[in-house]
């Protein structure tokens, strides 16, 4: 079993949004398998099913002036800031699959969400940053200690429709964390958020490239199945369904 790997760089939020609902449709209708699009934002606000207008603490006008768009969308949670250094990923996959801990016919929306923190907290420590989870706090946080408190390094909001997933994760890697402070994010606004670049130590400090590997390589153990890379997106869509024992022989990371 395996699942697809497209590394997408630096596009604005709408062309991403577009290329996911191409490839839902394309794994909706059996076209292709389960896929990770992995991306990187230009400045943008996204609104998911729960957010409240007052978590964004800058005008419609103070947006505009710095060019931040600002979406509604159909994934969980609430406000999120995506932008430069900052690690996206949308996981389109079919929860009827073949996958851990499923117990049903399909696995549950929680435990497809525990499954992507599970992801980034490995992720996190290969960069030597420790992280966890907090109960009803969806994402993944640092460790607290002494008088300091947990912060959120990681945002999930995720949407399943017929089955399929979309939406999916944020990780801070090198972003700038002062453009936070346009949201309260996530609606939470009694902890600070931070990035692998703030926790790591001086000798791990983390790169984009390398954060994508990490990512790509941990998605791939948690899910257990291999990672299948694709060189674009005609590439992506254009691929039948491959069998095991084609996927042996292609490009595996």
């Amino acid at each position: 079993m395996y699942i697809n790997l497209l590394n997408l760089g630096r596009v604005p939020y709408s062309a991403a949004l577009a290329i996911q609902q191409q490839v839902i449709a394309a794994r909706k209708q059996n076209l292709i398998g389960d896929t990770l699009l992995m991306v990187e934002h230009s400045p943008v606000l996204t609104l998911g099913r729960n957010a409240h207008r007052s978590n964004i603490l800058a005008s419609n006008e103070e947006l505009a002036q710095r060019g931040i768009e600002l979406y509604e969308i159909n994934r969980g949670g609430d406000v999120t800031y995506h932008g430069p250094g900052q690690l996206v990923g949308y996981p389109i996959i079919d929860l009827r699959g073949d996958l851990p801990g499923k117990k049903g016919p399909h696995l549950g929306p929680v435990d497809y969400v525990r499954l992507l923190e599970e992801t980034l907290i490995r992720t996190c420590g290969d960069f030597g940053v420790m992280t966890q989870r907090i109960c009803k706090l969806t994402g993944v946080w640092t460790m607290a200690g002494g008088s300091i408190r947990e912060k959120k390094i990681a945002a999930i909001g995720v949407h399943v429709s017929q089955g399929v997933t979309s939406h999916g994760f944020a990780l801070n890697v090198t972003t700038d964390l002062r453009d936070f402070d346009w949201i309260i994010p996530c609606g939470i606004a009694d902890r600070q958020v931070t990035s692998l670049e703030v926790e790591a130590d001086h000798d791990r400090q983390p790169t984009m490239e390398a954060a994508f590997n990490s990512t790509a390589r941990n998605f791939g153990r948690v899910f257990e199945r291999q990672m299948l890379w694709c060189e674009s997106l005609d590439q992506l869509l254009a691929a039948p369904i491959k069998t095991d024992k084609s996927v042996a022989a292609a490009d595996v990371r």
